[in-house]
């Protein structure tokens, strides 16, 4: 290398920086500075190969594989049902948790404490009629989504081998979201949620033998109390949601080392 080349670079093999931007040198110094101390440049290139990995695995256009030029609609649309239910999730799971900032599971001394909290976010708190119904709406969204990428998977036959795990992964987060649906159905603790509460007591205590100790696990009991709230809101605050969440993670991971399934 030349002399006047050597003199483009610095000792660390950096370019110098007299000719550059402000910008473009402020950039690359806080670079060079993150590098030095969290190996920051080779994390990028690992997620740039993450990045060119994952496209691979994405569906290509239905309209140039399959020649259905004017059938695109057909396809396509039906292949984002999942990660339109992903979104959903992710919508609901964060006004959800806004809303645990206004609301308490409780009916000590008063019945209607946990519906008289509905009642002020929905009436008082700003913007709170529209975070409910973000969460509300986002929930039913996820519902219809799940429902329908089930469907599409089954009919395409994307369930056959490789993708048994995946189809029962599925069948389970399916079930969890109709767990969410019930215990969140619950939390406003009006008449539709003690109707609701009672017929899902009324379920548990017709399971043969283990009847009466589901009943009192899940709902703290043979009728609905404090108890029933209780356990409905830690069940749908503090457990589904880091189970479904490590669940969709893990189905995601098998969707992108499989790759997406080709309908049959």
């Amino acid at each position: 290398m030349s002399l006047q080349k050597k003199d483009e670079y610095d000792h660390q093999g950096w370019m110098k920086t007299k000719d550059l931007t402000p910008v473009e040198k402020t950039y690359l110094l806080t670079l060079i500075w993150l590098d030095k101390r969290l190996r920051i440049v080779d994390y990028l290139e690992l997620l740039e190969d993450l990045y060119y990995k994952v496209n691979l695995q994405m569906p290509k256009s239905h309209t140039e594989q399959y020649n259905l030029d004017n059938k695109f609609w057909y396809w396509y649309p039906l292949y984002a049902l999942g990660s339109f239910s992903t979104i959903a999730y992710v919508v609901a799971a964060i006004s959800g948790a806004l809303l645990g900032f206004y609301y308490s599971p409780s009916t000590a001394g008063d019945p209607s404490a946990a519906y008289n909290q509905i009642v002020f976010i929905m009436q008082d708190l700003n913007f709170g009629f529209m975070l409910r119904s973000l969460h509300r709406w986002s929930a039913q969204v996820m519902v219809a989504a799940v429902f329908l990428h089930m469907l599409r998977v089954y009919f395409t036959g994307a369930y056959k081998e490789p993708r048994e795990l995946n189809w029962i992964l599925g069948i389970i987060l399916i079930s969890l979201t109709m767990v969410f649906g019930y215990t969140g159905y619950l939390l406003p603790w009006d008449q539709l949620a003690f109707w609701a509460g009672q017929i899902g007591v009324e379920m548990s205590l017709s399971i043969p033998l283990a009847g009466e100790w589901v009943a009192q696990l899940i709902f703290g009991g043979f009728t609905l109390t404090q108890s029933t709230l209780q356990r409905m809101y830690i069940l749908h605050v503090f457990v589904l949601p880091f189970v479904v969440t490590t669940l969709i993670a893990l189905h995601i991971g098998i969707v992108w080392m499989q790759g997406i399934a080709e309908p049959h």
